[in-house]
């Protein structure tokens, strides 16, 4: 591949994870196919002082390396509600969207349920006169003076963003277009997100949610990617920064900067992406991805070699649309707190301890007991070599903040107190894999359980034997996996265009060329960063229905369909059918279909990072034994430890045991075998 910016491309590429508790970092280097790995404290306050602090640790040059950066700032951002004030300007008629939003509820049997109160309050929603149709025509024209006026009021009460979304804007953007013209010309500093820009779908409530949102996070956001370009560029980094997007891609920051939106599953993604890259390696078609990390666990599906996406998402109750993988969060993790709720029932979760002040045996000031207390003073950890020693665990503070909470409960034993924050923080995690899996109809059972994460190596063996999984995978560089997955992201843009209309041989001539146009948007887009067609691969979707239906089905087009109208109208007939009937038990061919939207997705490839191949050997011995606290025994065991670096491949080591590397422990119970693979996996089995 050539890359046509000015800077060039270098095969040299970082990777950057902001997650609740550390940085990680991974580090490719392209001649040698090295592959280092940091970590760091990640502090909300100096996120950008902390990324740059790891960042020297692990590239003292940055002039030769292309940066992939996964960050949750504008996902934070809306789960604690702390953007700036926004103001909605929309059709005369229809600012209260909002606030109606659907009639369905989320939570149909809990009686406490609230939806969401709209971040955007009424008195600054306002409206303006002018008016589309559904199929794009001018009703009413748009009145540049209302315009005006209600921007100057939002403005007056002190709005720092401003969203506009009118009525089938998706059909027709004209008004949208003059809108924003109009109030860049009289205010080019103010801070705009304006629906077509962002989804060209129908659905008026996700829709104005979706451009609301992305306004709530864009001044924020916008002054975190260009504090951390600025000090970067101050470091010598001469390219472009790439950002981590949910869909599963990277994208220029700048372009990213305008569009948080995209961003809100930014590290997670990168885990799921390393995680396909992994399983299709290794030849494990059906995996749960499991990423425990100091404050969550992020989970998702890829089911028969296939990463399961979605086209909209809820982030704190409120709709989002756009393509993103379908990753599922719970608030389990190393940093995950137990308490005492006020009917005197142990509780975990779901505050955090984060890394400031962080678990108790941190010593930096925290004194409530956490996951990574527990398994501290059950012997799982080694206070001198966490982190790499880098961290040393205060095992008293551990054991007081222990002792504290079990006296709370009237518990005597320390272990009973720490085994049982253990065991509710790994039923939340159950729960939610179940989830994902059985409550979609997916036996969990006929899965490889993939865990990562810094935590994910205390967890995956207990939960893996709840769910009835006999295999676990932890990856190589596991703690830094969602880095290693965003280091291995192609760059990525996803476009789609309403057409609502029935499906027949027409219609089936007209989405040929409609797919030829958005495939040439996101060409444009992709060049920017030095791809040409040949390098770029195409997928085609369309959302489908039976006519009369309301919700629609996403199916593939094959490239080989396309310039064949009959062909197109009967393959994609057949196909929708075959899905429906697979997916809801009916489906009835030659019935009339409608077509909804159609969508583009395109990828332009970059090369894969390889760990370095682990050559067979003679079995190491362990480097320690730890007395280690195993739920199985209901007693201490003196516990081999291994290094995990060390360890030849095929080595086989019988639970129990603790295989460590520098940056996470593993625990192998009674009842399990360890052993390392070609590529450096750890392979767990029962």
């Amino acid at each position: 591949m050539v890359m046509n910016s000015e800077a060039g491309f270098s095969h040299n590429r970082i990777a950057i994870d902001v997650g609740g508790t550390f940085v990680d970092y991974v580090r490719v280097d392209g001649a040698t196919g090295e592959i280092a790995v940091e970590k760091q404290l990640s502090t909300p306050e100096r996120i950008v002082d902390e990324v740059l602090t790891g960042l020297s640790r692990l590239s003292p040059s940055l002039s030769d390396v292309n940066i992939f950066h996964g960050t949750t700032v504008a996902l934070n951002t809306i789960v604690q509600e702390r953007g700036v004030k926004v103001g909605l300007l929309t059709t005369e008629g229809f600012r209260d969207v909002l606030e109606i939003g659907r009639g369905g509820r989320p939570e149909i049997y809990n009686p406490h349920y609230r939806e969401p109160v709209p971040l955007v309050p009424r008195f600054l929603r306002r409206e303006v006169r002018g008016r589309m149709d559904g199929a794009g025509k001018e009703v009413t024209p748009l009145s540049i003076e209302d315009v005006d006026r209600e921007c100057d009021l939002l403005l007056a009460e002190g709005c720092e963003a401003i969203a506009i979304c009118f009525l089938h804007s998706f059909s027709n953007n004209a008004h949208e277009n003059a809108a924003a013209h109009r109030i860049r010309q009289r205010y080019p500093d103010i801070v705009l997100s304006v629906s077509h820009e962002l989804v060209m779908e129908w659905r008026e409530f996700e829709r104005t949610s979706t451009t609301v949102l992305n306004a709530y996070v864009q001044p924020s956001f916008r002054r975190y990617v260009n504090a951390l370009s600025d000090r970067l560029r101050g470091e010598g980094y001469v390219r472009p920064l790439a950002l981590m997007q949910s869909n599963g891609g990277v994208s220029a920051a700048s372009r990213a900067a305008d569009r948080p939106i995209t961003t809100l599953e930014s590290g997670p993604a990168g885990g799921v992406i390393g995680a396909s890259v992994l399983a299709a390696e290794i030849g494990i078609k059906n995996v749960i991805c499991s990423d425990v990390g100091g404050t969550t666990v992020d989970l998702a599906l890829i089911e028969d070699g296939a990463l399961v996406e979605r086209n909209h998402a809820r982030i704190a109750g409120r709709p989002v649309l756009g393509p993103t993988i379908d990753i599922q969060s719970a608030a389990v993790g190393g940093g995950t707190i137990g308490w005492v709720d006020e009917r005197g029932a142990l509780r975990v979760g779901p505050l955090s301890a984060g890394s400031s002040p962080g678990p108790a045996c941190f010593g930096l000031g925290g004194t409530q007991p956490t996951v990574t207390d527990s398994h501290l003073v059950l012997g799982t950890l080694d206070p001198e070599r966490f982190l790499g020693s880098r961290i040393r665990l205060d095992i008293n503070a551990a054991a007081r903040a222990i002792d504290g909470l079990a006296a709370q409960l009237a518990i005597t034993s320390r272990e009973e107190m720490a085994l049982g924050i253990l065991r509710i923080a790994e039923t939340n995690m159950v729960n939610a894999i179940r989830g994902i899996t059985v409550k979609r109809g997916v036996d969990p059972r006929d899965f490889v359980l993939l865990s990562y994460g810094g935590g994910g190596g205390y967890f995956a063996t207990a939960v893996a034997e709840e769910l009835g999984i006999r295999m676990v995978v932890s990856p190589n560089a596991a703690a830094a996996f969602s880095a290693w997955g965003i280091a291995t992201s192609d760059y990525r843009e996803d476009s789609t265009r309403m057409i609502v209309r029935r499906f027949d041989p027409a219609a089936a001539a007209l989405m040929g060329a409609c797919f030829a146009e958005l495939a040439e948007e996101n060409l444009r887009q992709l060049e920017e960063h030095g791809f040409g067609p040949a390098d770029i691969a195409v997928s085609l979707r369309v959302d489908m229905r039976f006519v009369g239906q309301e919700y629609t089905i996403t199916i593939p087009v094959d490239q080989e369909w396309i310039g064949d109208p009959a062909l197109l109208f009967e393959a994609l007939s057949q196909r929708f059918v075959a899905t429906h009937l697979r997916l809801f038990g009916h489906g009835e061919q030659g019935a009339p279909l409608e077509v909804v939207v159609l969508r583009v997705r395109s990828v332009g490839k970059v090369s894969k990072p390889a760990f370095p191949c682990v050559e067979k050997g003679e079995a190491v011995e362990p480097i320690a034994l730890r007395r280690t606290f195993f739920r199985a025994r209901g007693d201490y065991v003196d516990t081999p430890v291994f290094e995990r670096a060390r360890l030849p491949a095929g080595q086989k080591i019988e639970g129990p045991a603790i295989i460590e590397e520098w940056s996470t422990t593993t625990l192998v119970p009674p009842g399990w075998t360890g052993s390392i693979d070609r590529s450096g996996n750890l392979l767990l089995a029962r």
